[in-house]
């Protein structure tokens, strides 16, 4: 009789797609303007209600809802009555953020030049091999990431190989697996097309 416990079932995704993703921010109202004037975001639609209606609490809130394109929404929570908002003392800057996909380089580009004349640091563009960035933040200082395709299916079929010997290696030792170090070596990233 083996004691090992069988491994989970793996279960059909169902997910249908990402309803909505949802932040915190300082003022409502500054926040619908802002995404609108530097990223042509619609202000679609805005809940307020005194309580929670999944918990009941008592904290009023304006919950606003932007288009981010494809069917995909950006909202954002202003709570009053809550602590001072903060973010994640503990995690970098740079860790958590939104990646919104844009068109073309073109798209990239002139986002950059906008923002920058709008007085908005900017950082990039950033050749990731599979896609272009360029990030600044918003003025609740969550992060945010313009990002074009660089139309690489190649690599992200080879990443898609790669996947588990590249998570194994790095839950045992807590270091980073160099199995795609292609995606920064460019004499092995130009390789790949002839590899397959």
């Amino acid at each position: 009789m083996s004691t090992t416990a069988a491994p989970p079932a793996i279960q059909p995704n169902i997910a249908r797609g990402i309803h909505h993703v949802a932040y915190r921010c300082i003022d409502a109202k500054a926040t619908a303007e802002w995404y609108e004037q530097h990223l042509g975001m619609t202000f679609m639609l805005a809940f307020s209600e005194d309580k929670v209606p999944s918990t009941g609490e008592p904290d009023p809130y304006m919950h606003i809802f932007l288009d981010a394109g494809r069917g995909n929404v950006l909202a954002f929570f202003e709570l009053p009555n809550s602590a001072e908002m903060t973010l994640d003392p503990n995690t970098p800057n740079w860790v958590q953020h939104l990646a919104l996909q844009v068109e073309s380089d073109e798209v990239l580009a002139a986002t950059k030049a906008r923002l920058e004349a709008a007085g908005i640091d900017v950082v990039g563009p950033t050749d990731h091999t599979l896609f272009r960035s360029i990030y600044f933040f918003d003025p609740n200082g969550h992060r945010l990431e313009l990002a074009v395709d660089a139309g690489r299916d190649d690599l992200v079929k080879r990443l898609f190989d790669l996947r588990m010997p590249m998570i194994e290696e790095w839950a045992q030792t807590r270091r980073a697996p160099q199995h795609a170090r292609f995606l920064h070596d460019p004499d092995q990233t130009a390789s790949t097309v002839s590899d397959d």
